[in-house]
């Protein structure tokens, strides 16, 4: 019998060098704390209570009927890609055929991953809006690709996307452009003007394009645009979203991608080696969901909104400079006026001091530095444990 032992000296290490930088989440870190202190965890972006009782009692109905209990198919049930490509046409006038240009994936991660590993190839360059969400980073590094950061920089309250800075990033090897709107963890959704100059750049330049539009429904200030929706962009992107984050079944990672048949046929070559298939039963549930009336939709968008006031006033008053999101469910403060300067450090410190777990944004950027004193917190969260929360961070300025 072998045992397992690091590797002798001069072998390789076990992990594949592309992902060695890595290491484990800081979502897993900072929910480990938070469990250990017993913090409020406004960290991880996750509500804490369920979505409509009809949907769960959708997913009930599926799997005691049946449906979705093996295999589903590899591109989803039909039932969905049906409801995605009325969803698509209900809220933004888009056109897409369930058959062929609707593909479902294990959440929005898995799309993510499948596009990046299905689109490119090592030398290939991505420009991608900094901070970003971790994976993105890491399936760009997986694809042998490489990473070329366009920073959102703090403008007039908020963090704006400088255009002459994007298009100085674009070279001979851009590949793709990976946006993110609205957008995670700055709050910020890219306005007409900015959509308009990212497709102007990514038509004169023959990209391709891949959108996070995860946050879609949750839009406070504004409203969301699908990129696609510009001129010249639906045959270049490739358009994903999930049904976490609209309907707080965050663990049945159902996503989805669309796009024009190219698109989705190069993605699924790659997904299917991926996950193959998921959430057989969830899936029938989600396109229940996807068809539920306005009402659900404005509803749910109005109470996300109470929330990001009630935090956002209470961090204000805690003594942080806050940047009010116009969307998504985060809130990314500065806590220079706290007489800090290390994000990372503040959060380690932070749930000894007064019980409440919080994400340094630094995690998120190339260049740590630019976003060292902020932190991101999540108000995807009950009222009551908000207020709670409010009130233990108001021990900061007392």
């Amino acid at each position: 019998m072998t045992t397992m032992s690091a590797p002798a000296a001069g072998r390789r290490p076990y992990l594949n060098r592309r992902l060695a930088s890595f290491g484990t989440t800081i979502f897993a870190e900072m929910s480990a704390l938070a469990a250990r202190t017993g913090s409020i965890n406004l960290g991880q972006g996750f509500p804490d209570t369920d979505g409509p009782a009809q949907i769960a009692e959708a997913a009930s109905r599926a799997v005691l009927a049946g449906l979705g209990n093996q295999y589903p198919p590899g591109p989803g049930v039909p039932e969905l890609r049906a409801a995605i490509a009325r969803h698509q046409q209900r809220f933004y006038g888009l056109s897409y055929d369930p058959e062929t240009e609707v593909l479902v994936t294990a959440g929005a991660t898995e799309a993510i991953a499948a596009s990046l590993l299905a689109l490119l190839e090592p030398g290939d360059e991505v420009v991608a809006l900094e901070p970003y969400y971790d994976s993105y980073a890491a399936c760009i590094a997986m694809a042998g690709a490489t990473r070329v950061p366009v920073t959102l920089r703090p403008h007039g309250g908020a963090f704006a996307l400088d255009l002459d800075e994007l298009r100085a990033a674009v070279t001979p090897r851009t590949r793709l452009l990976l946006l993110n709107s609205p957008h995670n963890p700055t709050g910020t959704v890219l306005g007409p003007a900015e959509l308009a100059a990212v497709a102007e750049l990514a038509v004169e330049r023959d990209l391709l394009v891949v959108t996070d539009e995860v946050y879609e429904h949750l839009v406070f200030d504004g409203v969301h645009t699908p990129l696609a929706s510009l001129p010249g962009m639906r045959e270049r992107t490739v358009t994903i979203s999930s049904a976490g984050k609209t309907f707080s079944f965050t663990g049945w990672k159902v996503g989805w991608i669309t796009a024009v048949p190219e698109l989705v046929t190069a993605v699924r070559s790659a997904k299917q080696f991926l996950t193959f298939v998921a959430s057989g039963p969830f899936q029938y549930a989600i396109a229940e969901a996807l068809d539920l009336p306005d009402d659900y939709y404005d509803g749910f968008r109005a109470e996300l909104a109470a929330k990001r006031d009630l935090l956002s006033e209470g961090l204000a008053a805690a003594g942080f400079e806050v940047f009010r999101p116009q969307g998504t469910y985060f809130i990314t403060t500065d806590i220079t006026p706290l007489g800090e300067k290390d994000g990372l450090a503040f959060c380690r410190a932070l749930p000894e001091r007064c019980g409440v777990v919080a994400i340094p944004n630094q995690v998120f950027y190339d260049d740590r530095s630019a976003g060292a004193a902020h932190v991101r917190w999540a108000f995807c969260k009950r009222t009551d444990v908000l207020e709670e929360a409010v009130d233990r961070l108001g021990r900061l300025a007392r």
